[in-house]
Order: structure tokens, then C-alpha cells, then sequence
């Protein structure tokens, strides 16, 4: 598990450092465009579909780091309401669905940029297919912290945050 932890910590520091990267430029880009628009009347047609690349990548950077780190949705007050090994099985069956739903981000994630790729996103000159690039990275990052997290529940282990 020391290389798995190895490498997924230092993955999940650098997909928070990522996802804050660009939701400073978000801010930005929505800055400079209401500027534009609202002092100089001169919108750049361009900010809007920049700010939704960098608001996909904010989202699926963000939840893998929180996957790493354990800060998704769950009902704690009821699991721990449970015996030791009723919490046991239900954070296994947790991460194997969290598994699954990383699955279905790749696989739709890769459908989706497949069947775009000609196209360009109009005002950015990108093919359409960089639209789901967070979404597929994404993918494969929560995949490899939930199997991290399945690993340390089977040794009796923990996953530690990888940012304090």
C-alpha cells in the first residue's frame, strides 16, 4: 500500500492544487468579462465558454480531491449507529459505488469527447472534446482513491488527508 499512498497522495495535492488554480482563474475570466461588458461595452465572446471549461474542471478536480480525503456525502450518524462490522461492509459497498460512478464518468466522459472531437468550441477554437478531459482524469483519480480506500479498510488501515 506505500506506493499506492505514495502516488495517491501526492496525486490528490496536486488535483486540489489544480482545482483552486482554476477557480482563481474562474474568478478572473468572470471579472474581466463583466468589466468588459458592463465598463467598456465590449464583451469578449470567449469568457463564457472559458469560464465553463474552468467551472467543469473546478467541480471534477475538487470532488476527486474530496474522495481522497473522505469528504463526500454520507449518513455517519447512521453507520455509526451500526456494529463494527455492519460500518465495515457498508464502507466497502461506499467505495465499490464510488468506483462504479468513476467507471461511468470514463466511460461517458470518453463517449462524449469521441463523438465531439471534430467539433470546435466556437469562440475558443478548441475541439469540443477538451470539454471532458477533467471529466475523464476525474474519473481515473476517484477510481484510484477508492481503491486506496478499499485497500486500507481490508489491512486494517487509514488513508491519511493530504493536506493538513
Amino acid at each position: 500500500m506505500g506506493v499506492l499512498t505514495f502516488l495517491n497522495s501526492r496525486l490528490s495535492r496536486w488535483t486540489l492544487l489544480l482545482a483552486c488554480a482554476c477557480l482563481v482563474g474562474l474568478l478572473g475570466v468572470v471579472i474581466y468579462g463583466v468589466v468588459m461588458r458592463y465598463v467598456f461595452n465590449d464583451a469578449p465572446a470567449y469568457v463564457e465558454q472559458l469560464a465553463l471549461l474552468l467551472v467543469i474542471s473546478v467541480a471534477m478536480f475538487g470532488a476527486s480531491a474530496g474522495v481522497r480525503d473522505a469528504g463526500h456525502i454520507g449518513l455517519d450518524s447512521l453507520v455509526k449507529a451500526l456494529p463494527d462490522i455492519a460500518q465495515f461492509w457498508c464502507k466497502v459497498v461506499v467505495h465499490g459505488f464510488i468506483i462504479v460512478f468513476a467507471m461511468a464518468l470514463l466511460a461517458g466522459g470518453t463517449l462524449m469527447a469521441v463523438s465531439t472531437h471534430a467539433s470546435t468550441i466556437p469562440t475558443l477554437g478548441l475541439s469540443e472534446a477538451y470539454r471532458y478531459l477533467p471529466v475523464l482524469m476525474s474519473g481515473v483519480l476517484i477510481t484510484l482513491f477508492s481503491i486506496e480506500h478499499l485497500v486500507a479498510l481490508f489491512t486494517g488501515k487509514k488513508v491519511a488527508p493530504s493536506w493538513h
